[in-house]
């Protein structure tokens, strides 16, 4: 009779599983000043503005120099009040799907922990 229950606690168990898995990305504090030109906009150049993805034409915002932070704020994609809560943040970290960068590695030189410390730093266009 053990067995058995054993058994049926396996299989309901096993049950409960799901197709989806979001894996969010570990940040890496960022304790330095961050440079919106010095430190983002190669992040975003190496990783996001790449052709077919965040550049002019292709998928919204575009993250290219001339452009980012002006899609960054008219799109809404920054909380200043709440940085984690941001929604560039949010898609760096897997917490909101598709996470970001797509079909690459998650945090890709530190982005996540840049940017969390750029939008804690005031989101300045230095």
């Amino acid at each position: 009779m053990a067995i058995v229950g054993v058994t049926i606690a396996v299989i309901a168990i096993s049950g409960c599983a799901k197709d989806d898995t979001v894996v969010v990305g570990n940040s890496v504090l960022v304790t330095s000043t961050v440079s919106f030109n010095n430190d983002i906009i190669p992040l975003f150049a190496k990783n996001c503005a790449l052709s077919g993805c965040h550049v002019k034409g292709s998928v919204a915002p575009d993250l290219e120099a001339g452009t980012a932070l002006s899609q960054l704020n008219s799109m809404g994609l920054i909380n200043a009040s709440s940085p984690e809560n941001s929604i560039i943040y949010q898609r760096l970290m897997g917490a909101i799907t598709p996470a970001m960068p797509l079909n690459a590695t998650p945090n890709p030189g530190n982005i996540n922990g840049y940017i969390l410390a750029w939008i804690k730093q005031g989101t300045n266009n230095n």
